[in-house]
């Protein structure tokens, strides 16, 4: 599989890590209710179908980026550095 990295081109998947939803990117503010800190930090859903992923780019321009695939066919639907969406 060819994952596009914005930077780079499309390269081959060994050279990236997956590390996880990119709802990461979505922290809640450092006085949210417990109620938002427990959803963050424990809750994640499993999805069949398209997901949004943090990546990194490890083996290449050690970028992170949020990747956009179809859990199901594998299909990457679109890459994005993941500065660009952090706050976005």
């Amino acid at each position: 599989m060819l994952i596009p990295c914005p930077l780079c081109g499309a390269r081959d998947l060994r050279e990236f890590t997956v590390k996880g939803s990119a709802l990461t990117l979505d922290r809640p503010a450092a006085d949210a209710m417990p109620e938002d800190w427990h959803g963050y930090l424990h809750l994640r859903d499993n999805p069949a179908g398209p997901s949004r992923e943090l990546w990194w780019h490890g083996a290449g321009c050690g970028a992170w980026l949020v990747v956009q695939r179809n859990t199901v066919t594998h299909e990457i639907l679109s890459v994005t550095l993941a500065e660009q969406e952090a706050g976005a």
